[in-house]
């Protein structure tokens, strides 16, 4: 069975050495040492490694069940949620007025990794919930937050996001469910949600459900969308559960995986619900929730690509078969282990690379977050807001491509259950899809992001490289990070002058190329990030440290980036110059 390992080291490389944020001016990173931040990500290291992790393939195996109404979740997912409530990791980032632990953003952010990667199915109970705390409290009332987020916080209740329809996916201003304004200014809401996580279970006292809706009357399309909050139980002015609403689970989807997770068909007969932020601005308050679900998502991409490579390189230790080219390497054995074949080597280095940049990626994202809410600084939010495509659709391409490198180093082992490495590359699938699909990422990226304040972000974002280039192009010890650095940049800013001059007038030039340039800008996030490792690391050897080989192994790791994966940059800006005419050519009726 596959195992998990928290790799707190190099979290703390990120977390200190790469982003120093005991040096940040960011309220409340002050008190980020790398003592008080060890003992947290040591102490959240146990309950993931111990309790969450292995019942990830019981999850798998079990799925969730429908009985008489309730979903039964896999066995132990309870009690394993329970004690992960109990200790205050459901609220680690959650403002301590409500029951929270009241750390960053970022903090938050180390421990969904962990969660993830232990269990994705189960992560995604807590984290919905924090992506509708989240919306709440930036868009409810002073009363809706004082009845709503202490038990969120706890997850003592947990929440959901209610978007799709049958009919309605992406063009949410097709939906059809609706809202009845009643006398007390409360809603009745009737309709029928599809692809809810964890949209009914046996592990929150009450599921506190956003909904989208039109309030009868209301505008057209999706200028007539509305948010309500509609909780599974009612609650009553002192703050218990009172009456059922009605709201209930019509069935469980059936998945390719994350079968751990109760993904339901939602029905509302007339439930009650409460309008969360303005009449008609429903997506204004939506998108909070799903800002914060994909950048979670993104970080989905990572976990899992973590969790597959660990069990991957254990794999290859141990696996005998052949012999190195260059000599025996095991000659008391029969046959050498896989890892010493160059093309074994090659996929564990292409994980590996991606592993350690995402990870840095993320957390700088992380960073910004706490640096436009606790600075109320415009420009990193407007960064991160360029970046949000990049990191739920680049970061999660590629983590599916890895559990898949990690699952074809087992050869046929990896395509039997047995073995375990199937469910990660099931598991990685749904995060290309969900929370917009990755093909809306990279339209939203190319035909809303990159335009974004008259294209001040991707304008700093261009200098922030520029400027990290000149900054260092006279250290030799930076040289294999520098120049490709430099020639990937150059790329990514000749796909943006080809949108600018075409885009216009061929639409589809732009469009057709939407792909490549989040992939593209996706690689260019990673080269900047293993730039900026490398400069950490050899600042670290040069002042001297206790641990050397995991400093030079870093820059190893940086340099493979770099030299095999960055130049990828080069095809993505081919297949964007090639503009539309190949892609558009054939009709329709020629499929």
């Amino acid at each position: 069975m596959p195992t998990y390992a928290a790799p707190t080291k190099d979290m703390a490389f990120v977390l200190h050495d790469l982003l120093g944020i005991e040096k940040s001016n960011v309220p409340g990173y002050d008190d980020l040492t790398p003592d008080f931040t060890s003992a947290i990500l040591e102490e959240a290291a146990k309950i993931h490694q111990d309790v969450i992790a292995p019942l990830n393939v019981v999850g798998d195996k079990e799925g969730c069940k429908l009985e008489n109404g309730v979903v039964r979740t896999p066995t132990g997912f309870k009690d394993a949620f329970d004690q992960f409530r109990e200790g205050g990791w459901t609220g680690i980032a959650c403002e301590e007025e409500f029951g929270g632990q009241g750390l960053p953003y970022l903090m938050g952010t180390t421990i969904g990794e962990m969660t993830s990667a232990a269990n994705q199915a189960f992560a995604m109970y807590g984290g919905l919930t924090n992506g509708a705390y989240a919306s709440i409290l930036a868009h409810g009332s002073q009363a809706q937050k004082e009845t709503y987020l202490p038990n969120m916080a706890s997850c003592k209740w947990t929440g959901t996001m209610n978007l799709t329809e049958p009919h309605c996916g992406t063009d949410l201003g097709m939906m059809r469910t609706k809202a009845e304004p009643q006398a007390d200014g409360s809603y009745k809401i009737s309709g029928q949600k599809i692809f809810i996580s964890a949209g009914e279970h046996d592990m929150s006292d009450n599921i506190i459900h956003l909904v989208l809706a039109k309030i009868v009357g209301g505008p057209e399309g999706i200028k007539g969308v509305s948010l309500f909050i509609v909780p599974k139980f009612m609650v009553n002015e002192d703050g218990s559960e009172g009456a059922r609403n009605g709201v209930s689970c019509g069935a469980i989807e059936e998945k390719m995986g994350i079968h751990g997770n109760s993904t339901c068909v939602m029905n509302y007969d007339e439930a009650t619900g409460y309008l969360l932020g303005d009449e008609h601005k429903g997506m204004r308050a939506m998108f909070t929730m799903m800002n914060h679900a994909r950048l979670g998502v993104g970080l989905q991409g990572l976990a899992q690509a973590e969790a597959a490579y660990q069990n991957a390189v254990v794999y290859a230790k141990d696996r005998l078969q052949g012999r190195a080219v260059t000599g025996a390497e095991n000659p008391d054995g029969p046959a050498d282990p896989i890892i010493v074949h160059p093309d074994v080597r090659r996929s564990l280095m292409d994980q590996k690379s991606f592993i350690e940049g995402a990870r840095a990626f993320v957390y700088w994202g992380a960073m910004m977050i706490d640096q436009a809410h606790g600075l109320e600084d415009k420009d990193a939010d407007g960064m991160i807001s360029l970046l949000t495509p990049v990191i739920k659709g680049f970061l999660t391409d590629q983590g599916y491509d890895m559990t898949v490198q990690a699952q074809q180093l087992y050869g046929g082992h990896g395509y039997i259950e047995e073995w375990g490495m199937s469910q990660f590359t099931r598991d990685a699938r749904i995060a290309m899809i969900y929370e917009g699909a990755n093909g809306v990422q990279a339209l939203d990226l190319v035909g809303r992001k990159l335009a974004q304040d008259g294209g001040k972000h991707v304008m700093a974002f261009f200098e922030m490289v520029k400027s990290f280039i000149s900054e260092n192009k006279d250290n030799e010890a930076l040289v294999d990070f520098i120049e490709p650095l430099k020639a990937a940049s150059k790329d990514l800013q000749a796909a943006g002058m080809f949108f600018m001059q075409n885009g216009m007038k061929d639409p589809n030039a732009a469009l057709s190329g939407s792909n490549d340039f989040m992939h593209m800008f996706g690689h260019v996030c990673l080269g900047l990030m293993w730039a900026r490792m490398a400069k950490a690391a050899t600042s670290a050897l040069d002042a001297g440290t206790d641990d050397p080989e995991f400093y030079q192994n870093k820059l190893v790791t940086g340099r493979y980036y770099m030299a095999r994966q960055l130049p990828a940059t080069g095809m993505h800006l081919a297949r964007i110059q090639s503009g539309a005419d190949t892609v558009m050519g054939l009709s329709a009726e020629a499929f």
